[in-house]
């Protein structure tokens, strides 16, 4: 990984614990005194940390996959495409991290099968997506740039994910 790919991916993952600590930091009595107006808070913070990882996943793709004008010009709309669907897919996870910790102290085996079910659904949509895209960016680059991307992809999902799942306790047996 160069330099600057590093400095990229440190500063997308920088973003993440404030935004975990942000969801989970607050004790119960607080939680329960302002859910709502938290619950607006945490949703405008969700929000923004994600528009934020976008722009630094799009700058990690870019500086890794040395695009032709050419492939560029026929690269970034499919791509734009492809991170579209993505984030619909992974708007489920999102909610199901929100509801976590809004049910933290009280969930139920119910819950928490069901967030574990949303989790492994999303986990096999992000997979169906990368399969239907893998032609559809074949057309526009060539398979070895569409492998490298699709690492880049993954990668950057699972720093995304390991800097999330850290921020999130386990759930109490």
């Amino acid at each position: 990984m160069t330099m600057q790919v590093r400095i990229a991916v440190v500063m997308l993952l920088s973003m993440l614990p404030l935004s975990n600590r942000l969801l989970f930091s607050q004790d119960s009595s607080q939680q329960a005194a302002s859910a709502d107006q938290n619950q607006a808070l945490t949703d405008q913070q969700i929000d923004l940390m994600r528009k934020d990882i976008q722009s630094q996943k799009r700058q990690v793709i870019a500086a890794n996959m040395k695009l032709t004008d050419k492939e560029a010009e026929q690269f970034w709309p499919i791509f734009d495409q492809y991170n579209g669907e993505l984030i619909q897919i992974n708007n489920k996870k999102y909610a199901a991290i929100k509801e976590f910790a809004r049910s933290y102290d009280s969930l139920t085996g119910e819950q928490a099968e069901k967030l574990t079910r949303d989790g492994l659904e999303v986990d096999q949509a992000v997979a169906q997506l990368r399969q239907k895209y893998i032609p559809i960016f074949n057309k526009a680059i060539p398979g070895k740039k569409t492998a490298l991307f699709m690492q880049l992809d993954r990668r950057v999902v699972m720093m995304i994910d390991l800097q999330l799942s850290a921020g999130i306790p386990l759930v109490e047996p």
